[in-house]
């Protein structure tokens, strides 16, 4: 499975919205879709996905503002 389709299956078990499947341009913050507790669960769920270590400091919440960023992201942490 690619790894964008695999942080969308994990960001989906976190915020518990099919809107994740269905727009990877979803702003998900401003959207209400993820808040910081939310953000905390889904760095837990990558770093388990993945085996890679992801520290909260080093996030800025930009990055982080739609599926599709976050995939970039870790496709970017974990060389895919």
């Amino acid at each position: 499975m690619p790894t964008s389709a695999r942080v969308i299956n994990v960001l989906h078990r976190v915020a518990g919205t099919d809107e994740v499947l269905r727009n990877p341009d979803i702003l998900l913050f401003e959207g209400g879709v993820l808040d910081s507790l939310g953000l905390v669960e889904l760095i837990v769920g990558l770093e388990e996905e993945f085996g890679i270590e992801i520290a909260p400091a080093e996030i800025e919440r930009e990055q982080w503002a739609t599926p599709r960023k976050i995939s970039t992201y870790i496709e970017a942490l974990v060389g895919a």
